[in-house]
């Protein structure tokens, strides 16, 4: 593409969505999801969307839904305007020289400029991105109403409707015995008709991660993720070297550079690989090739992002090595209405990845105008 196409604008929009049911994590309960979409519009009257969402506010990480929209319209906007839009990675370089951090922003932003250009060239992003493997990928479901009987009847359903048979449960904010007693109560229920999975989100000390995880090594849980606190790459190591489970980093995963840590330290089985943690596609597509290379298996992971977000995952995870732990892409299926106006297909224990310039999916401006946040 010869001639210089101009970004014109960038606007963020906030969209408070319920979810379904109360979604109880270690450090919070949600009862809402706050999408952040990011537009960017070219000159030629293109646009392009990316999303940003994070979970529970500031209760997970250090960036928040309206952090991340200040950010964008005081610090990315005025430094994006008049950028070569058909250069998303001139762009994003400019954003790295002048602006530290807010991966999720970035991520956004680099989303929405790739999803332009797809547009323009109608090519869809997994091409842009070198060409998917797959069409379709594995998603798992999180079991997190904290309630046994009620967790063992959504699975049930989602095994009969064949949408989910691999499931994550949600565990830290009880006593370990009673946490590891509700996990293997689910195990038994489904037996051998589904993988389980349980997610600490790092609630856990060294103390109680030993005994835990013998507890749910006994009931079957195949893979356990961030057990113990980020920062404890060292506990990490001792976790691994001491359980046949498989221990998975998550939270401990800001980038490249801690992916390149956790790989030379052993301190991991397995990586959750999110590109908004990440900080974009491109980081995120780095994280995995430095997986690949020291033989690390990968899952892909979800921030609970909406319709935009997901579909963005997708299209990278698709042209991605095999993804031994498949993918949580089910972060749309939470929320109690879509704002996409044809949405993601899920199907045969599987997200079937868009396809179509871009993203491959266009946003409902009369749903997202009922739940902008004014």
């Amino acid at each position: 593409m010869s001639s210089v196409v101009r970004i014109r604008d960038v606007r963020v929009v906030l969209a408070d969505v319920p979810t379904i049911r109360p979604h109880v994590l270690a450090m919070t309960t949600m009862n809402t999801q706050t999408i952040v979409l990011v537009e960017v519009e070219r000159d030629d009257g293109i646009k392009g969307f990316g999303e940003a969402t994070t979970i529970g506010g500031l209760a997970y990480g250090d960036e928040s839904p309206e952090g991340i929209k200040l950010a964008i319209e005081t610090y990315f906007k005025p430094l994006m305007q008049n950028c070569d839009a058909n250069r998303p990675a001139n762009v994003m370089a400019l954003l790295h020289r002048h602006i530290v951090g807010n991966r999720f922003a970035k991520c956004a932003v680099e989303t929405a400029l790739l999803d332009a250009l797809g547009r323009a060239c109608n090519l869809s992003l997994s091409e842009l991105l070198g060409g998917r493997r797959r069409d379709a990928l594995p998603v798992a479901w999180t079991l997190a109403s904290g309630e046994t009987a009620k967790d063992i009847e959504e699975a049930e359903q989602m095994l009969s409707a064949r949408r989910h048979n691999a499931f994550k449960l949600k565990i830290g904010k009880r006593d370990v015995a009673s946490d590891c007693a509700h996990v293997a109560a689910i195990a038994k229920a489904l037996g051998d008709r589904a993988s389980i999975r349980v997610d600490i989100n790092q609630h856990w000390t060294r103390a109680q991660a030993v005994d835990g995880i013998a507890r749910l090594q006994d009931a079957g849980v195949s893979l356990i993720e961030q057990p113990i606190a980020a920062s404890d790459v060292i506990g990490m190591r001792e976790l691994c070297d001491q359980f046949d489970v498989a221990i998975m980093a998550d939270e401990a995963l800001t980038g490249p550079s801690s992916a390149a840590r956790f790989i030379e330290s052993r301190a991991c089985d397995a990586m959750s690989l999110k590109i908004n943690q990440s900080g974009g596609l491109t980081e995120a597509r780095k994280v995995a090739a430095l997986a690949e290379v020291a033989h690390v298996a990968l899952y892909g992971g979800t921030m609970l992002e909406g319709g935009i977000g997901t579909a963005a995952a997708a299209h990278l995870f698709s042209c991605l090595p095999d993804m031994e732990w498949g993918t949580e892409l089910f972060g749309p299926l939470l929320l109690t209405e879509e704002l996409l106006a044809d949405p993601l297909v899920y199907r045969d224990f599987g997200l079937i990845v868009p396809t179509g310039p871009g993203l491959g999916v266009t946003i409902d401006t009369g749903k997202l105008g009922h739940f902008e946040r004014k």
